[in-house]
């Protein structure tokens, strides 16, 4: 079998007995979009990088899984699978070719083939073995991208998860510096997104929603900051301008 004919007729299947797209939260992403593509010039890109799975729980993507035929080694995909799940910052890579699983622990560097995918739980319970009430929180409130018409950038996506660990680990300083046209704003709208619909608040219980500030030197910085934000309820907004202060 061909590549597509081993993940229609074997993959996919695995996966589904494994309770993936089958156990609530859980989702399987094809032909994840990683990148466009590196800007060549001239209106050219390279080619893009897509992953073949990406295994999602909770809103919380777990795990990249690349898929190779039937006909190939189990490790063929795994550089691949490596690559991918670094650049998404996601903690296991997964390769195989419908016959057998690879799997490399991208934090501890343990590697080697394993019987069947995991299951939803199993991925979780693994990616994080330590309880976090907050962590549980924030990963029950889905990224609001406009009904999937706005997707965040991989990087954006890294970005946001790790602000958020940091909250949920009590740290009151944190730093994020990107280039100018990373869409920091973006990531901004994310994480208070997050923030304010899991309660999250200085006094560490979720009794009341968060009040945050978003600062601009520059009204026209405001005026788009103040409608990237539209997503929010009309009267959880103010726009504070210097003549008001």
């Amino acid at each position: 079998m061909n590549e597509a004919e081993t993940r229609a007729e074997l993959i996919d299947p695995a996966l589904q007995a494994a309770g993936w797209g089958v156990v609530e939260g859980s989702r399987i992403r094809r032909e994840y979009l990683i990148s466009p593509g590196r800007i060549e010039g001239r209106g050219r890109r390279g080619k893009a990088l897509k992953a073949d799975y990406v295994l999602e729980y909770r809103n919380t993507k777990l795990a990249v899984v690349e898929a190779k035929a039937d006909t190939e080694e189990v490790t063929e995909g795994v550089g691949q699978a490596k690559d991918y799940a670094g650049k998404l910052a996601v903690r296991y890579a997964l390769a195989t070719n419908g016959h057998g699983i690879y799997r490399s622990d991208m934090d501890t560097g343990a590697e080697g083939e394993i019987p069947c995918f995991p299951t939803p739980d199993e991925l979780w319970s693994f990616t994080f073995a330590q309880q976090d009430a907050w962590r549980d929180r924030f990963a029950a409130v889905p990224y609001e991208d406009k009904g999937g018409s706005h997707p965040g950038r991989y990087y954006q996506d890294v970005a946001i998860e790790r602000v958020l660990q940091a909250i949920a680990a009590k740290r009151n300083r944190i730093l994020l510096t990107l280039a100018t046209g990373t869409g920091k704003t973006f990531i901004a709208f994310q994480i208070a997104w997050k923030l304010f619909h899991s309660r999250w608040n200085l006094s560490g219980e979720p009794t009341r929603r968060p009040r945050i500030l978003f600062l601009a030197d520059r009204n026209i910085l405001a005026n788009q900051a103040y409608n990237a934000f539209s997503s929010f309820p009309e009267d959880a907004m103010v726009r504070i301008k210097p003549e008001d202060i």
